[in-house]
């Protein structure tokens, strides 16, 4: 397979960040990466400018570490109660999931968080306290503490009554 070296200019999912000197197929780079400006050609000069996007490419990670920092202490310090709808013995109707999370934090913090970045096994159906790993950067996972109260609250379980031939009545047999 004929394949081609270029210098990745910013971050392609699979393939490199910006900076890199990535081996594609011609095809790939002639046809989508070159185009849309993804990547330049390895040339004598485009290796001299290979340190500018070095320099860009700390400075861009260095902001988003930060930026990820702020926002997990953010995270960390809120206080958040969800409603968790009951029926009258206690057992939960629906669940609390990983889009309800991030729409509750959109709503508290005032940014938007993906909802692929909480570490949610499964959605939440019971009351109590609650923590959710949230893995905003590759070296800052936030921890989301978070109460569910039931909407109702439970009542204890009536033992129901059984239904013997005494206390059926009288009835009537058909013939």
């Amino acid at each position: 397979m004929p394949s081609t070296q270029i210098i990745l200019t910013e971050n392609v999912p699979g393939l490199g960040a910006e900076a890199d000197v990535v081996k594609v197929r011609r095809g790939y780079a002639r046809n989508f990466l070159l185009p849309t400006g993804k990547a330049h050609e390895v040339t004598p000069r485009a290796m001299r400018q290979i340190d500018m996007l070095k320099a860009k490419r700390a400075e861009r990670e260095a902001r988003e570490l930060n930026e990820a920092e702020d926002l997990a202490r953010r995270i960390g310090k809120l206080k958040v109660t969800f409603l968790l709808h009951t029926g009258e013995t206690g057992k939960a109707f629906g669940s609390i999931t990983a889009h309800d999370l991030a729409e509750r934090l959109k709503n508290e913090i005032g940014r938007d968080i993906d909802r692929h970045l909480l570490v949610l096994e499964h959605p939440i159906k019971t009351t109590g306290e609650h923590e959710v790993g949230i893995k905003l950067h590759h070296d800052v996972t936030a921890k989301f503490k978070f109460n569910v109260k039931s909407s109702e609250e439970p009542k204890p379980e009536t033992p129901v009554e059984e239904v013997t031939e005494k206390s059926r009545g009288p009835h009537k047999r058909a013939k």
